[in-house]
């Protein structure tokens, strides 16, 4: 059987690890484009910097499918240095791909592109689809993390390449068991008995499970006709008050301490990031994926939780023997 070769640019983190052990398990070879290769895994790692051609290039030839996770980690203070870092690691790694897109003879037929929620601005009004004006109030300050999607995506909308097809995957709140995901921290804070509401607690949370990501991605490279902006989110997002509910539900805490305003902004400078990850609220749905045909395995939240803390304690279980 022919492997069909998928390249990962920015495969080594949480998310591509997860999408690389996915499409391996279906019968796809992916290739991990990273800037610190290494030879010890079973599945290839090729080095790149995401602002230059490389060896790498060549990997794209007769590809199905490239997918673009890079960019540096918003978990961070957004003073001037990070925010350039933030902006360019986003906008060279789709402009170089997208030259080498252009270049191959045997181009990979579709392109999948990282985005994310935060393009729509913060609302507590109707969700978000795919269709319509972007627009939203700035309660959040959320105009730098609008201007770094849009910027983004018009890099990935700009890139001339015609026999490839391009969709920019505006994703929400990946949820996973592993360590580098939001779960393993929530979960924490819930166990502590500080897994109350953040805030007031009446911003939205869209979120998506893994599992569900990453059939997602597969469901996308196969879809011949699909191209666009798709919001990758489970069908139904909670609020903040709903979800650590949930999560202390799942912990057996029956109360949690609430975090003040105030509070958060005093954590998030000791811990070097930014309230706006936690008070933003991100109300989208997946119109686009639900009209394809998309069949979510985890479509609400309380599910999610409970088979990611299954999961969780399985590794425990399995490390401890």
């Amino acid at each position: 059987m022919t492997m069909k070769k998928v390249v990962v640019a920015g495969g080594t983190g949480f998310l591509g690890r997860s999408l690389s052990t996915h499409l391996t398990a279906r019968g796809y070879q992916p290739v991990i484009l990273t800037r610190s290769p290494k030879t010890t895994n079973d599945i290839r790692e090729i080095v790149w910097d995401g602002l230059t051609p490389g060896d790498w290039v060549h990997e794209l030839e007769g590809a199905v499918a490239v997918v673009n996770l890079a960019g540096r980690s918003v978990d961070c203070r957004y003073h001037e240095r990070n925010r350039r870092l933030i902006m360019e690691s986003r906008v060279n790694s789709t402009r170089v791909i997208g030259e080498a897109i252009a270049k191959c003879k045997t181009p990979p037929p579709v392109w999948l592109n990282a985005s994310t929620a935060t393009i729509y601005k913060h609302t507590f009004g109707p969700p978000w689809n795919e269709s319509g004006e972007i627009r939203g109030t700035s309660e959040a300050k959320d105009e730098f993390s609008v201007e770094v999607a849009t910027a983004w995506e018009r890099t990935l909308n700009e890139a001339q390449t015609p026999l490839t097809r391009k969709v920019a995957m505006r994703s929400a709140l990946v949820l996973g068991a592993e360590k580098n995901s939001v779960f393993p921290v929530l979960r924490r804070l819930a166990r502590l008995g500080l897994g109350g509401k953040m805030g007031d607690g009446r911003q939205f949370v869209s979120w998506i499970h893994q599992t569900d990501f990453c059939r997602a991605v597969e469901w996308l490279i196969a879809k011949e006709n699909f191209n666009g902006p798709v919001n990758i989110a489970a069908p139904h997002p909670v609020t903040n008050r709903e979800m650590m509910e949930t999560f202390r539900e799942i912990c057996g805490v029956p109360v949690g301490l609430p975090a003040a305003r105030w509070m958060l902004e005093v954590g998030a400078f000791v811990l070097r990031t930014e309230t706006e990850l936690v008070i933003k609220s991100r109300h989208v749905t997946p119109q686009r994926l639900i009209e394809s045909g998309f069949a979510f395995q985890f479509p609400c939240l309380r599910q999610a939780l409970k088979d990611l803390q299954n999961d969780t304690l399985g590794k425990w279980n399995a490390d401890s023997k």
